[in-house]
């Protein structure tokens, strides 16, 4: 009798323990946040490769924490191209893709109204190897003295021209996650196309330095750039003006010829008057009459 009492007892509270598990799960599944499906990447996919549907999956993730721009559908992936990097487990969001219809390569890395150039750097230009892909560089042209025209002459000059450039790439390679400095002759750089016009220019008027920064610091140098007078403390040397022409001396003149004095008038001839010639002897005199 006891025994069936306590069977009893102990069925009843398996009963009642099995009925609050289905009450809660019940209430989790009505009231709890409903999950989505991801895709996410099953392998690192390096920046500019390819994505195959393949090396995708679907998983389920909080619908709550939804990251923006995630995909569904692993088909609709297949063929892209990748703008960054993307490590195993993590979603694969449009914001790390290139525009659908790029071909692989550097170029689908280059940011839309942005371009590509390279510029020939050695160990000293870049930044002794540590100047890698998605660092940000400052630009440095360095001006020799030159002389000019009527005399005057430039003096030599370093400025800082382009300000927090993006390295795409190293010699051929465009890894981001490797932060072991390399020694390479060739950079390659993003840049608006003023700034290409720009580089190219300060490239083919002086000598380039690449200048490693913060990658987090936005701030502009606002320098004026370095002379050779600021850099030993001494004043400025004032530019020569040019000297004036020497004018030429104005010929000499020749003495004016004095004017000459109008003529006197002429006198009136006196009227003609008729005569004779009167003969006395030896002697003969003219007779006028009047």
């Amino acid at each position: 009798m006891r025994n069936s009492k306590a069977i009893l007892i102990i069925g009843l509270a398996l009963f009642l323990a099995l009925a609050a598990v289905l009450a809660a799960a019940t209430w989790m599944t009505e009231h709890g946040p409903s999950g989505a499906r991801v895709v996410v990447a099953m392998a690192d996919i390096p920046q500019g490769g390819r994505i195959a549907a393949a090396n995708l999956q679907v998983v389920e993730w909080p619908a709550g924490v939804l990251p923006p721009g995630a995909a569904a559908d692993p088909k609709a992936l297949d063929g892209r191209i990748a703008r960054t990097d993307i490590g195993r487990g993590e979603p694969v969001l449009e914001s790390k893709l290139a525009p659908a219809g790029t071909t692989g390569g550097l170029s689908a890395v280059v940011a839309s109204g942005k371009r590509a150039m390279t510029v020939r750097v050695n160990d000293v230009v870049g930044v002794a190897g540590f100047a890698l892909p998605g660092n940000y560089v400052d630009i440095l042209v360095n001006l020799a003295a030159s002389g000019g025209d009527m005399g005057a002459r430039a003096q030599s000059i370093s400025k800082i021209v382009l300000e927090r450039i993006l390295v795409l790439a190293v010699a051929q390679e465009s890894n981001r996650d490797d932060t072991k400095p390399k020694v390479v002759n060739a950079v390659t750089l993003e840049l608006t196309p003023e700034q290409v016009e720009k580089l190219d220019l300060a490239r083919s008027i002086g000598s380039l330095s690449l200048v490693l920064r913060n990658q987090i610091d936005p701030q502009p140098a606002n320098t004026t750039g370095a002379t050779r007078a600021s850099v030993l403390g001494m004043p400025e040397p004032t530019p020569a003006r040019p000297a004036a022409p020497v004018a030429a001396p104005a010929p000499e003149m020749a003495p004016r010829a004095a004017a000459p004095r109008p003529a006197a008038p002429a006198q009136p001839a006196a009227p003609k008057q008729d005569g004779v010639l009167v003969i006395r002897g030896l002697d003969a005199a003219p007779q006028a009459f009047k």
